[in-house]
């Protein structure tokens, strides 16, 4: 069954157009044209502007011009995760959407329903010719999962509606009111080469199978964090197996936790019984630890060619020692509001490359100081350590407003179609909302969503059966938006 048959079918077949349109941050060029070209084959007014963020306005239906103008917004970037295993190009090649038990997955890499759905969602809204409605307008921005890059360039002006609508959040029958603020901390170690002696021999060590996830949504599951578990090997194998580094690498992006890592060795001859005997003690305690978060974990000792050069010993125990120090995880849990994570990092890129180890995390509050007080944590564990560290990319959290019309709205709506009132709560995520609040200070902002489970990784999928309520829902909330 292809996806395109699921109800409700024009949702599902804006989405499915989406998914054959490769659109990883910075490379959407050709899903900005696609949209642009969708608002003028509808015959409405479309703006791109100098980022390529996408607007198409639509005027309201007969008897609907005294409502509020709600703005649709969502962001037009995925975030290119795949498998190890699995060959595909995100730049050239499509999605593979498959349907398992109830639930949209790719075929080995992310989905893209976050932010691919939203879209789709406005796009129909856009298109129907049957739907009551005040004014609309659609916002779709690039660049969001590489640093809301888009948002921030967001002018003043633009836009006419009251009420922005973010379709980014991922739990149906949730509103979110509020999210985190992030602040990027962004490590460089310089490095020489040295000559690796004779008696050494080449050995790669491979953390592999973790699920990784939404370094906002997912961090306070517990689960591993491939970078925290390779320092943790390494920095025995070096200590007391007398391992030199020659290269790493773990991670990949910024907000996603990382899944895997890698890292080639040359350990002496005389101690790569020990050595193994250090990666097998270490591989177990990590897996008893992950059993339930993490039950995939692998850890591999492989033999390779034996290397000429390797890091220098001492920065590379340096970054080692720091990288194992680092804050990771959640840092502190709301006082406002319980279960809700205040404060995290996610230590989510360590690479080595042309005489530099670069390490890139990604920190998130809901309170601005406790992030810049984390910041400044992270960087003086890498300045003592001899790296020089760089702050940067910081975008304010959204305030929520218990006395939103839209909310108001929003929530009597929800209990008249399902009988229940829906959940009100901020998220530990980046939403656009704080930063698209700055140029439009007026606007009355909430977040709703279908279901969708680990974004930001190949186990990405959404519930069949969400999308289908949700739809439903977005159209009961335009028949009742506010009276201007």
């Amino acid at each position: 069954m292809n996806i395109t048959e699921l109800n409700p079918k024009n949702v599902w077949g804006h989405f499915y157009s989406l998914t054959q349109i490769p659109r990883p941050s910075k490379k959407e060029e050709k899903a900005v044209k696609f949209l642009e070209n969708f608002g003028k084959s509808l015959g409405l007014e479309t703006i791109k502007d100098e980022l390529g963020n996408i607007i198409i306005r639509k005027p309201a239906t007969p008897g609907m011009e005294n409502r509020k103008g709600i703005i649709f917004q969502a962001h037009i970037d995925m975030v290119p995760q795949k498998n190890s295993d699995k060959v595909h190009d995100f730049e050239k090649d499509p999605i593979i959407p498959q349907i398992i038990d109830g639930w949209v997955y790719a075929t080995g890499t992310t989905l893209g329903a976050d932010n691919g759905l939203g879209v789709a969602v406005a796009m129909a809204v856009l298109e129907s010719k049957d739907l009551a409605h005040g004014p609309v307008e659609m916002l779709v921005t690039v660049d969001e999962e590489a640093g809301m890059n888009g948002a921030r360039g967001l002018k003043s002006g633009l836009l006419k509606g009251d009420i922005l609508i973010n379709l980014d959040s991922e739990d149906e029958g949730e509103l979110y009111v509020g999210c985190a603020g992030g602040l990027d901390a962004t490590v460089v170690f310089k490095y020489k080469e040295e000559n690796v002696p004779t008696g050494y021999e080449g050995y790669e060590l491979k953390i592999t199978g973790m699920k990784g996830g939404h370094s906002g949504m997912d961090i306070i599951l517990g689960r591993g964090n491939a970078n925290k578990s390779m320092v943790r090997i390494l920095l025995p194998l070096m200590e007391k197996a007398g391992a030199k580094l020659v290269c790493i690498e773990g991670g990949s992006l910024r907000n996603a936790i990382p899944r895997e890592a890698f890292a080639t060795l040359a350990i002496p001859a005389g101690k790569v019984g020990e050595a193994k005997a250090i990666v097998a003690k270490e591989a177990a305690d990590i897996k008893s630890e992950l059993a339930v978060q993490d039950p995939g974990v692998n850890v591999v000792l492989d033999k390779v060619a034996n290397p000429a050069k390797a890091i220098e010993d001492k920065v590379a125990l340096n970054m080692v020692k720091a990288v194992y120090a680092c804050p990771n995880g959640v840092e502190r849990m709301s006082d406002a509001m319980p279960g809700l994570v205040e404060t995290s990092n996610n230590l989510a890129i360590v690479k080595s490359d042309n005489g530099e180890i670069c390490i890139s995390c990604l920190l998130r509050s809901s309170v601005d100081p406790a992030k810049d007080i984390l910041g400044e944590a992270i960087r003086s564990v890498f300045d003592l350590a001899g790296a020089k560290t760089t702050l940067s990319g910081g975008y304010p959290g959204w305030k929520p407003n218990v006395d939103s019309d839209i909310l108001k709205v929003m929530k009597k709506v929800y209990k008249d179609m399902y009988g229940k009132e829906p959940e009100v709560k901020a998220i530990h995520a980046g939403l656009e909302c704080g930063i698209l609040g700055a140029p439009y200070p007026n606007w009355d902002m909430i977040s709703c969503g279908p279901t969708i489970r680990s974004p930001h990784s190949p186990d990405e999928r959404v519930d069949i059966e969400t999308v289908a309520k949700w739809w439903n829902y977005v159209v009961e909330v335009l028949k009742n938006a506010p009276v201007k």
